[in-house]
């Protein structure tokens, strides 16, 4: 058995009129986050660290922000994707951990729904996946609510 891990970062600009999607799910907020995709940061963070435990480059690589076809995309179909070409190479997911940076709004309400959402699409528990979610306390961009990131780490199994 083959054990590797991998990290991944996402960050997006935050603007307001725009949807904000997390994890999977449409927040219910002022401000959105702006991206060629739906910049679900969690998300896109979540593929990076499974590509990088795998090898297989990073998010930029297979989903282009410079493609039409990728142009306001759900990023849970990026997700799927993502799994298939872990699948493909004899990968299997051990466990995924997850920290959400952002002022406002607290999302910890919504925490179990990103869970239930994420691990169907991934095909995995809802044990294997933890979110978390924490502020700046009002330091820097994420602060004063210019944007939004998220870190992720991904253990996978061959």
């Amino acid at each position: 058995m083959q054990i590797k891990i991998g990290f991944g970062y996402d960050v997006h600009k935050l603007e307001d009129g725009l949807d904000f999607w997390l994890g999977g799910i449409k927040i219910p907020h002022t401000k959105g986050a702006l991206g060629h995709s739906d910049a679900d940061v969690l998300i896109h963070a979540i593929c990076d660290a499974l590509l990088g435990a795998a090898n297989l480059r990073d998010i930029g690589f297979h989903f282009p922000d410079t493609s039409k076809e990728y142009k306001g995309i759900d990023s849970k179909i990026l997700l799927k994707n993502v799994l298939n070409l872990l699948t493909d190479n004899n990968y299997v997911i051990g466990n995924i951990d997850c920290t959400i940076c952002l002022q406002s709004p607290k999302v910890n309400p919504f925490i179990p729904q990103m869970i239930e959402v994420l691990s169907s699409v991934l095909n995995i528990s809802q044990s294997q996946l933890s979110i978390k979610a924490t502020t700046t306390e009002k330091l820097g961009f994420i602060g004063r609510e210019e944007g939004i990131s998220a870190y992720a780490v991904a253990l996978i199994e061959r």
